[in-house]
């Protein structure tokens, strides 16, 4: 379903501590190699050769049972961490044939993502919705706000009272890497997830946050 070349795999981790298998009840399949599934196809592999992965162990699964696996893991990016800066950018995102908006919050002194959604469209509306649920899950009450000069992020920062600084460069770049990952992750299907509805397109992207925020 999210399909992609052999990606590189250099910054795979052998932790898997941050996968909540709490979903897992009667699974045929044992822990350790879901949670190796799960954390290779975040990482970059397909799930075509997730397969093959999972073969080398001896284990014979379908594409349509590790993608399963991600979505009832459904990964989180963890909350009550109160970072000084707060880099927030949207990029476009293409889920069949129409254009998503993909909002993400990043902590520049860690690169760790605190939040990211996926939205319909672009407007001040949308990005104070964003920023309304970033504050329910993390302590930014004296954080300043990177963004560039998107009206809809300008727009809400001012109407929600928050501290910001519009910035090209520096400490935004966290967010830029973020998103530079994601195309790295989805360039094989020119950045577009097919046959998927928005529900499952987030919640890949939401379960990949977590995974950046681990390695």
């Amino acid at each position: 379903m999210f399909e992609c070349s052999m990606p590189k795999t250099e910054r795979l981790g052998e932790c898997t501590d941050w996968i909540d298998l709490s979903f897992v009840e009667r699974e045929r399949t044992p822990r350790s190699i879901i949670e190796k599934g799960i954390r290779h196809h975040l990482a970059g592999l397909s799930l075509a050769n997730t397969v093959l992965l999972l073969e080398e162990s001896g284990v014979d699964r379908s594409r349509v049972a590790i993608h399963n696996w991600v979505q009832k893991a459904d990964l989180q990016p963890a909350s009550g961490h109160e970072p000084d800066r707060v880099a927030v950018d949207q990029k476009a995102i293409r889920i069949n044939d129409e254009q998503y908006w993909l909002y993400a919050a990043v902590d520049p002194a860690t690169n760790r993502i605190l939040h990211c959604r996926l939205f319909p469209t672009y407007t001040i509306p949308i990005s104070r919705e964003f920023l309304t649920e970033l504050t329910e899950k993390h302590d930014v009450s004296d954080a300043v706000f990177l963004v560039d000069d998107a009206d809809d992020l300008v727009g809400a920062l001012r109407k929600g009272n928050y501290s910001y600084r519009v910035q090209q460069h520096g400490f935004r770049n966290s967010v830029e890497r973020v998103f530079r990952e994601v195309e790295r992750r989805t360039s094989s299907f020119s950045n577009c997830f097919s046959h998927v509805d928005p529900a499952t397109a987030e919640t890949w992207l939401q379960s990949h946050a977590v995974w950046w925020n681990h390695v």
